[in-house]
């Protein structure tokens, strides 16, 4: 036993000769760590707050029993998603398909990155000397899945520069069948463009923590989820209305970038989330930096939190309880008076940065388009939720709620306590959604205690 003890403490001497530490505990370092302000969004210093309704309830839905609660720190979209920014997820989704289907079609043809037309979009040579030892690994592992698309060359669009017959195989094969196309335009094939994700249900999988059979793998899932808008809710969601133009402009028409993104569903706002998170990591991946951390849904608590700007017991994002300034001019995007929409200045929706923000420098949380944050619609989840970042979202229950009110709601809706709710796989021209992030650290605060 003596010599046992005597090597292990040999060893471990000289293990530390020649360190940097000189023997003392200092932690390990990883790599060097600034904090960023992702771009388009705002710090919400976290704090305590009344959630709920301070005044009457006029709809008596008593879903809203005022209590204190207390979120931590988080960025929030200045604005809500916009056209613009929703067609970048769009457009990375179609590319990344097109991409693999060149590869798999240059691959069946026995193209290489060495050949014209539909080789230069092969997939990368999988020759040894071509390959790192860790790439290597992977496809010898994990099998031809592995291959790594070949990015640098870019996608041709025009008919007429097509460089081949296999590239414009390729490509007609997503695009909707000749005979579905009219006034000489043809139109992608949607429902062939999804984005599928993987994730961890952190909740669940703590349940089981330490249960004898219970492995990961079985909390992980797999999310394939079409990303086009359906723009055909201009339509269904007003009969005997006309409104052609907003269906076939609203969502690709320039002139409509900076307005909300709409006819997108609780789960494909969950979707545009990962994507976020995704794109950005693998910038940060190539610049050698650290993980981001990820995007998502706001909470119900952090989105009436932030909404109330920092007042308290106000009744709009503004305060109130007026919905018009010392002007006689409106305050929000919604449905005044007696059904006279265009009474705001705006028929439907307007540019997410219209009218004035509040005290955190967010627009449009009340009207414009309601927005989906992640949390489940139950009338008592006021009762039995955290006083501290309180969340429910139940996995079997499919009405989400939404908030903020929109351009077609009456002024109730745009309370910054209202409370209002959708189910996930339903999309409306008046709901839209923006995104948070954690913040790092804990000593950002709104309202600290003073001595």
């Amino acid at each position: 036993m003596k010599k046992i003890v005597l090597i292990t403490l040999v060893l471990g001497f000289m293990t530390s000769c020649g360190s940097k530490d000189k023997g003392e505990l200092v932690g390990v370092k990883g790599k060097k760590w600034h904090p960023e302000k992702p771009y388009g969004m705002t710090l919400i210093p976290g704090g305590a707050f009344v959630m709920g309704k301070s005044d009457d309830d006029i709809a008596d839905v008593q879903d809203a029993p005022t209590r204190t609660v207390s979120v931590r720190s988080f960025y929030m979209d200045e604005t809500e998603i916009t056209n613009s920014e929703y067609r970048q997820f769009v457009y990375w989704v179609r590319d990344s398909i097109l991409r693999e289907q060149l590869a798999e079609m240059a691959d069946l043809e026995g193209k290489t990155t060495d050949d014209e037309g539909i080789g230069a979009y092969a997939y990368l040579s999988t020759e040894e000397d071509d390959l790192t030892p860790y790439e290597k690994y992977m496809i010898d592992t994990y099998g031809d899945e592995q291959r790594k698309i070949n990015k640098d060359v870019d996608l041709v669009f025009e008919t007429e520069d097509y460089p081949d017959e296999l590239y414009s195989e390729v490509f007609d094969n997503l695009y909707l069948p000749l005979e579905e196309s009219y006034n000489g335009q043809r139109t992608w094939d949607w429902d062939q463009f999804k984005f599928e994700y993987t994730y961890m249900d952190i909740e669940e999988a703590a349940k089981y923590h330490g249960v004898p059979g219970v492995k990961r793998s079985d909390f992980i899932y797999k999310e394939p989820v079409l990303v086009y808008p359906d723009t055909t809710v201009w339509v269904r969601d007003f009969e005997y209305s006309y409104n052609e133009p907003m269906h076939n402009d609203y969502f690709w028409h320039q002139a409509y970038g900076d307005y909300p993104v709409v006819g997108i569903t609780w789960k494909q706002a969950k979707a545009f989330c990962q994507w976020r998170t995704l794109v950005k990591n693998i910038y940060k991946k190539e610049k050698g930096q650290q993980y981001i951390n990820s995007f998502r849904l706001p909470s119900e608590a952090e989105w009436e939190y932030a909404a109330r700007g920092g007042l308290e017991g106000a009744t709009y994002p503004w305060g109130g309880p007026y919905t018009k300034n010392d002007r006689g001019c409106f305050m929000a995007n919604f449905k005044p008076l007696r059904g006279n929409y265009a009474a705001d200045q705006a028929l439907y929706t307007v540019e997410a940065d219209a009218y004035e923000p509040n005290d955190y420098n967010l627009y449009n949380m009340a009207g414009n388009v309601s927005e989906w944050v992640l949390s489940t619609y139950d009338p008592g989840s006021y009762e039995y939720s955290s006083s501290i970042n309180p969340s429910v979202n139940d996995v079997d229950n499919e009405r989400k709620v939404i908030r903020g009110g929109s351009w077609k709601d009456v002024a109730y809706f745009l309370q910054v306590s209202s409370r209002d709710y959708e189910y996930a796989d339903s999309a409306r021209s008046y709901i839209g959604f923006r995104t948070v992030q954690d913040y790092m650290g804990t000593d950002v605060t709104a309202n600290a205690a003073t001595n």
